[in-house]
């Protein structure tokens, strides 16, 4: 398998999800929202959702904008 990237890139990936785990929690706690609010509003399971605050997963684009419309921010700022 070819590998264009540093050995560290599986780490900087965990990094990222967990530090956009993070900002998501942040936010919906700042707007009093709970987790199940926003799971059953994206639609999500719950387990997936509590996953993706936590960093442990890959959720898609598009699970990442529903989420932050849902908990009204741009998902710019999920990302920053």
């Amino acid at each position: 398998m070819r590998r264009d990237l540093p050995d560290d890139h599986d780490e900087w990936l965990v990094s990222e999800r967990r530090r956009i785990g993070d900002r998501i929690r942040s936010v919906r706690m700042d707007r009093n929202l709970t987790q199940e609010a926003v799971f059953l509003a994206v639609p999500l399971t719950r387990s997936f959702y509590q996953e993706i605050e936590a960093g442990r997963a890959n959720p898609s684009l598009d699970t990442l904008l529903r989420i932050a419309r849902v908990i009204r921010v741009p998902i710019g700022d999920l990302l920053r």
